[in-house]
């Protein structure tokens, strides 16, 4: 490089060496091998071809989706149904004679008998 300033008009300069063309060849042509190696392990793993030939031309005809035509009607008679459910008697398991009550009416036996085997509520705290 000289020590002296350029010329004014002097041509401008650039690197001499250029990118190797032999390594992104070979880096390409890899790359592409992988890829029609991975395409032919994909075809031998998973053979949809043969599948597709095994199905019957007319196929059979798919049910149409459930849904819902009315959703707040469906919410209101589904909250209905669980209100009844939590505020009325009726069996559990009947031949076990297991039955629910109002939840109400539940809340107050437990509030007034308490839980069997729960801790007292006075226990110590640590």
């Amino acid at each position: 490089m000289p020590d002296g300033p350029a010329p004014p008009f002097s041509r401008p300069r650039h690197e001499a060496r250029d990118v190797a063309l032999r390594p992104v060849l070979a880096v390409g042509l890899g790359v592409g091998v992988a890829l029609v190696m991975l395409a032919v392990v994909a075809n031998l793993l998973f053979p949809q071809h043969r599948l597709d030939r095994l199905m019957a031309a007319p196929l059979p005809p798919m049910a149409a989706p459930a849904l819902q035509s009315d959703p707040p009607a469906d919410m209101a008679a589904f909250r209905a149904a669980d209100m009844a459910r939590l505020n009325g008697f009726g069996w559990v398991d009947r031949a076990h004679g297991v039955a629910h009550v109002p939840i109400g009416q539940a809340m107050r036996q437990v509030a007034r008998e308490g839980i069997p085997d729960w801790p007292a509520g006075g226990a110590e705290q640590p």
